[in-house]
């Protein structure tokens, strides 16, 4: 497994842009799919992107699909999601997730998590 640690949540007024970090442990950082997920109060958590270990192919949900890119720097251990346009309906908790094969969307099927970012867009 691989650990996680997210970073760079916060407060931002809509139309507003914020870049979400996620750092993993390991040298083995290039073979793993890496996504994002969100949970947002009383809902369930989300899929928003993922990307593969190269970072050759990327992901997106629709409701995120041109707001929001995700990216890695292998050198450096992380995965990054750049959020632009930002709407009140993107506040939640964002997660990483990690797994040797990419997992699609449904949360069950990636195996490390990071312990979350918070979120809050303001309208």
């Amino acid at each position: 497994q691989v650990q996680l640690v997210e970073s760079g949540g916060g407060l931002v007024q809509a139309g507003g842009s914020l870049r979400l970090s996620c750092a993993a442990s390991g040298r083995t950082f290039s073979s793993y799919a890496m996504g994002w997920f969100r949970q947002a109060p009383g809902k369930e958590r989300g899929f928003v992107a993922a990307i593969s270990g190269s970072g050759a192919r990327t992901y997106y949900a629709d409701s995120v699909k041109g707001r929001f890119t995700i990216s890695r720097d292998n050198a450096k251990n992380t995965v990054y999601l750049q959020m632009n346009s930002l709407k009140p309906e993107d506040t939640a908790v964002y997660y990483c997730a990690a797994d040797l094969v990419y997992g699609g969307t449904r949360p069950s099927s990636w195996g490390s998590w990071g312990q979350g970012t918070q979120v809050t867009v303001s309208s």
